[in-house]
């Protein structure tokens, strides 16, 4: 199969969406749309602070990571229930479906919703229910990646892996996530040391806005498999090399890192210098109900703006299957997926 078909940039973006696809860096609570907040919002007696949802809609204007964590954590306060976090997943899985993605590994904040109260099992049930439908109803394979919030304290999170141990067969890992900058990953040394005792996969948000040396302190100190965003990369030369010899995946988020600033505009993007370096990155969706597009969306959006070829595309979403949590068998099959909706193409 040749692996840099000669495709013309008109059917490129059919070609986009066709392609089967991972994704390793989305917020579960990020997919929450304004329609589905304010219909949980209804269901469970809870107050907004926006009249309506175009209200809502318009306050999703960022300028960067913080501005947007104060939104995102007012849209959770929906989530009650058990079904509520089902309702939140499957619509989710409906949409990923239809855009072609074969396996999607859900971030999940627990922190977010323990802190109101709400049961650690009343989460991961709600969530882990919909990644089985999502597998037997729409043919995507999902799993959940337990987050802690690291502008809170590590004993905290040691709380949250104590509450969630009982149900430790339902998640495959562990992340980091929230306000990035003055919280390096250092912070977190002991809990992640823990987890991965519990032979826990790691990943960490790093370098997004925080600079290249989060990225080395998340790889030496917490031993994490994966990168989150770590787009701040490329400002340190040693460690590009670094990322590339060791085949560290980084998880890139382009309208996410358009609209909290992180790049001015979408030309400007350097996944396409990520991926020219050799190293393995991967396009994903992050909060999509907040930045502005899907997984789709990010590929047709990105690839517009930076001339971004077949070739890339090939690449991309191999490497998304390279840098998945999943046995070499199901690698695999989606690697022949992949190269019959080339095939088809040429």
């Amino acid at each position: 199969m040749n692996q840099h078909p000669d495709i013309s940039p008109a059917r490129l973006p059919e070609l986009l969406r066709r392609m089967p696809k991972a994704e390793l860096h989305i917020h579960i609570e990020g997919s929450l749309e304004p329609e589905l907040i304010f219909e949980l919002a209804q269901r469970n007696g809870v107050k907004l602070a926006y009249p309506g949802v175009e209200a809502l809609r318009r306050a999703y204007a960022f300028t960067n990571l913080q501005s947007f964590l104060d939104i995102y954590y007012a849209g959770a306060s929906v989530l009650l229930k058990e079904q509520d976090f089902y309702d939140m997943a499957w619509a989710y899985f409906e949409r990923a479906a239809a855009d072609h993605v074969v396996h999607a590994e859900l971030f999940f904040d627990p922190q977010t919703h323990t802190a109101r109260g709400v049961a650690m099992r009343t989460v991961i049930d709600g969530l882990h229910r919909a990644c089985e439908d999502a597998r037997a109803r729409l043919g995507v394979d999902g799993s959940l990646i337990l987050c802690f919030l690291r502008h809170l304290s590590e004993a905290e999170a040691f709380a949250t892996l104590e509450e969630a141990m009982p149900f430790r067969d339902k998640f495959i890992g562990v992340g980091l996530d929230s306000s990035e900058v003055g919280h390096p990953p250092e912070k977190f040394a002991g809990v992640f040391e823990r987890c991965r005792e519990l032979g826990l996969h790691l990943v960490a948000h790093a370098g997004e806005e925080g600079p290249p040396a989060y990225v080395w302190t998340a790889l030496d100190t917490l031993h994490v498999e994966r990168i989150d965003h770590g787009v701040q990369s490329v400002k340190d030369p040693a460690l590009m090399k670094r990322l590339a010899k060791d085949r560290i995946p980084l998880t890139v988020c382009p309208l996410s890192n358009l609209k909290l600033c992180v790049f001015p505009k979408l030309e400007d993007h350097n996944l396409k210098q990520l991926l020219d370096a050799g190293i393995v990155a991967t396009v994903n969706s992050d909060d999509p109900a907040y930045f502005g597009g899907y997984m789709n969306d990010n590929f047709l959006q990105t690839f517009a703006a930076t001339g971004m070829d077949a070739r890339h595309a090939y690449q991309l979403a191999a490497n998304s299957f390279e840098a998945s949590f999943v046995d070499e068998a199901m690698k695999k099959k989606w690697r022949a997926q992949l190269d019959e909706v080339f095939a088809s193409f040429e």
